[in-house]
Formats: C-alpha cells, sequence, structure tokens
C-alpha cells in the first residue's frame, strides 16, 4: 500500500507544472462561475466554459497569446450577436458565425486550437432559448470569463517565457552531450549494432523536440517586444541559442547515423576508436560546459575557449585518419571524415562563429521585415 501511494504521489510530483496548469485553470473556471452568477442568474455556466477554453490555450503560450484569444472570443460572441440580429437564429446564422468567426480568429494568427474555441464560444453565446436579454447576459458572460482567464494565465507558470526557453534549451542541450558521451564511451569499447541502433534512435527523438524549441523561443523574442518589464536582447540572445542547439542536435544525429553505418560494414577500424572517441568526448564536454554556463557567463572568449578544444580534437582525428590512410577501408574512412565536419559544425554552434547562425534569416525576421 505504502509502495502504490509513493508512486501515486510521484505521478503528480514528476509532473509539478502540469498539476499547477491544471490547478490554475479550475480555480479560475470557479471564479468565473461564481461571479457570472453573481451578475446575474445563470451567467456562471458560460462564464465558466469561455475561461475554461481561453485559459487552456493561454497556458501554453504567453500572455500575449491569451489577449488574443480573449480578443478572439469577444468578437466572435459580437459576431453571433450581430448575424442573429440580422437572420435571426437558424442555420444559416450558424454558418456565417462559424466562417466570420474562423476568418477573425486566422486574422489574428490565434493558431489551431484557439481558432476553434472563438466560433465554439460564439454559438454558445447564440444557443438555444435566445432572447435580447438572454444574448446580452451571455455577452457579458463571456467578457468575463475571458477576463478571469487572462489574469490567470499569468500564474498558470512558474516562469517567463524566456525562462522557459532557456529551460528547453539546457534541457536538449544537456540529453544531447549525454548522448554523445555514451557514443565516446561505447566507440572505445566496442560498440555493437543493437547499441549504435540504440542511439540513433534516442537522436531523432532529439530532433523531434526541435519544433518545440523553435516556437518557444520566438514566444519569448515576441513577448519581449511589447511586454514592458521583459529585456528583448535577452529574448533575441536566448532564441540565438535555441538556433544553435537545434544546429548542434542535427550534428549529434548525423554522428549517430555514422557509427550504426560503421558498424554494419564492419565496425570503426582499432587504429582510430580511441581519436574517435577522444573527439566525441570533447563534444560533448564542451556541450555541457556551455549548457551549464548558459546563464551565468556572457564571455565569448570563454566560448571561444571550448569550441577550439572541439576543433583542436578535429584536428587531431583528422591527423589520425591521413596517416592510416592508405591501409584502411575507404568507405570506412569517408565516414570517419564526415565525423570532422559534424565536429566542426557542433564548435561554430557553441561559439556562434558560422554564418549558417548569424547571416541567415528566419521565417519571422522576414516576416517583421516585410511589415516595416
Amino acid at each position: 500500500m505504502r509502495r502504490f501511494l509513493s508512486r501515486l504521489i510521484k505521478l503528480f510530483t514528476d509532473r509539478k507544472n502540469w498539476v499547477r496548469q491544471v490547478f490554475v485553470t479550475s480555480v479560475a473556471a470557479a471564479i468565473a462561475w461564481q461571479v457570472g452568477d453573481l451578475a446575474f442568474p445563470h451567467g456562471g455556466l458560460v462564464a465558466a466554459i469561455v475561461c475554461t477554453l481561453s485559459t487552456r490555450i493561454s497556458l501554453h503560450k504567453s500572455v500575449r497569446e491569451g489577449i488574443g484569444q480573449i480578443l478572439g472570443t469577444a468578437i466572435g460572441a459580437i459576431i453571433a450577436l450581430t448575424t442573429t440580429a440580422i437572420f435571426h437564429f437558424g442555420f444559416i446564422t450558424v454558418g456565417i458565425t462559424v466562417v466570420l468567426c474562423s476568418v477573425v480568429a486566422r486574422a489574428l494568427r490565434l493558431g489551431e486550437v484557439a481558432s476553434i474555441n472563438v466560433p465554439v464560444t460564439a454559438l454558445i453565446v447564440i444557443g438555444p432559448g435566445l432572447s435580447e436579454t438572454t444574448a446580452w447576459h451571455r455577452l457579458t458572460s463571456t467578457l468575463i470569463g475571458a477576463a478571469i482567464a487572462m489574469g490567470f494565465s499569468y500564474f498558470s507558470h512558474p516562469k517567463t517565457p524566456v525562462g522557459r526557453a532557456q529551460d528547453q534549451i539546457a534541457s536538449l542541450g544537456l540529453r544531447a552531450s549525454k548522448l554523445l558521451h555514451e557514443m565516446s564511451q561505447g566507440v572505445a569499447a566496442g560498440y555493437t549494432q543493437e547499441a549504435a541502433g540504440s542511439w540513433l534512435v534516442r537522436a531523432r527523438s532529439l530532433v523531434e523536440e526541435i519544433p518545440g524549441i523553435r516556437a518557444q523561443a520566438d514566444e519569448a523574442r515576441r513577448f519581449a517586444r511589447w511586454f514592458p518589464t521583459a529585456e528583448t536582447s535577452v529574448a533575441e540572445e536566448t532564441y540565438a541559442r535555441g538556433v544553435a542547439v537545434e544546429h548542434t542536435v542535427v550534428q549529434v544525429r548525423t554522428i549517430a547515423r555514422t557509427l550504426f553505418d560503421s558498424v554494419v560494414d564492419g565496425g570503426i577500424p582499432a587504429s582510430t576508436k580511441r581519436q574517435i572517441s577522444k573527439a566525441l568526448s570533447t563534444a560533448s564536454y564542451a556541450i555541457s560546459a556551455k549548457i551549464e554556463m548558459m546563464n551565468d557567463v556572457d564571455d565569448s572568449f570563454v566560448d571561444n575557449l571550448i569550441s577550439d578544444e572541439v576543433r583542436e580534437a578535429g584536428a587531431a582525428l583528422a591527423e589520425t585518419l591521413m596517416e592510416g590512410a592508405e591501409s584502411s577501408d575507404q568507405e570506412q574512412l569517408i565516414r570517419s571524415i564526415s565525423l570532422i565536419s559534424n565536429l566542426d559544425r557542433i564548435a561554430d554552434s557553441l561559439d556562434n562563429s558560422s554564418p549558417a547562425l548569424s547571416d541567415v534569416a528566419d521565417k519571422s525576421d522576414s516576416e517583421g521585415k516585410k511589415r516595416k
């Protein structure tokens, strides 16, 4: 029994953010219900529904995204009342309301889920039993629920968008470092195809997290542009780190694929195992060191020292490969040489020296320039 309780408690302690978000949503919905009922009879239901929908969106977005959802909800309710006044309640009203609400949600760039919530809220407003008094009551309830959601969404996360982005970047970087360390040990000990397959699967799973980090880093940058207390320079730096860790993780996946292909074709030659293992270990240490000092040190000199160690390890590997080139299998030699390029790209990402990081504008930058 005690073991069952400890496991049950661990399910919640391991998901602190989720528990926090659920608690905030439930409290917000309960307060919206109470305030709506105090405003007029039976006004709490619509307020609670709208509050739950709006808070659920803004839980995973910044306050700016929450305001957009709330604004869309209010506009959707007004559209619903307008179409009802013109066409009365019926299938024409429902169809026009959904179309117009979807257009508004698209114009406000609310996202896929929020774009569904806007017409849903509008349909709640024009639901059965609609009269002029009931319509205005439902509209008022909508605004009450939306306002309460906006206030509570601020407390749904313990950190700012920049803080959440930094946490995700650090987590991904440290896991990539750990994977490189395990690959380094495996190469030194003589790894199997099964082990290489496991590394490749883990590397692919790391790459799959890149879109989420990119979205969070972009949210942090957008948040800093309009929120008065946010530091734009910190947000921009965090976004750049997100791009850098993305490039690093892609190289880690390529290394895992190279090691897998090598073991399938007979394995890495014994003469180069030690140097490859050392190079991968150096890269692993460099990534973890960069992550550890990411939030404490702003020193390009330190970055250069870390990245230079990776480049030196790559150069030492290249020298070893050239010395035994004549007696090496050509395909295995080519694969081993490709590791040097991967290491150089990791070094470039650590000190942000690659033009691929600094000279290539992303989609949001391009859109910003067009708007200007």
